[in-house]
């Protein structure tokens, strides 16, 4: 029993390795409408890739070939839109906490000023009087 599963199992990896190996080519029809999908952002080079498990390296010579800024020297940047929500994510916390920053920065001059009302009121330093020794 064990031999006939072993058998079966490398019949199967020998049908994948040679699945691998198989040439495709992708008529210029096909490259020109998915590199006008990726420029129009209704798919993205990681999905088209992932879809058609062609390499990233392959579409980005193909957008090269066939993109309408091909021909002139502009560079097209296909940013994925993960990256641009990270971004957008990472600008959300820096606002947050320029925000927070700046409440802090309020508060202390509330503090540094209520110390000196109130060593004006007593007519002694608080500051120096009740600071943690180290």
């Amino acid at each position: 029993m064990t031999t006939s599963l072993v058998k079966n199992f490398i019949t199967c990896a020998t049908m994948k390795e040679k699945e691998k190996n198989e040439i495709r080519r992708f008529s210029e029809a096909f490259k020109r409408e998915k590199v006008t999908e990726i420029e129009e952002k209704r798919i993205t080079v990681l999905q088209l890739s992932r879809i058609y498990e062609v390499s990233q390296t392959a579409i980005y010579k193909w957008i090269r070939k066939y993109s309408k800024y091909g021909g002139k020297r502009e560079r097209m940047i296909v940013e994925k839109e993960s990256e641009s929500f990270r971004t957008y994510q990472l600008q959300r916390k820096v606002a947050e906490l320029e925000r927070l920053l700046g409440q802090k920065e309020v508060e202390l001059s509330y503090l540094e000023k209520v110390i000196e009302v109130g060593n004006e009121l007593l007519g002694d330093d608080l500051k120096k009087k009740y600071e943690p020794k180290s």
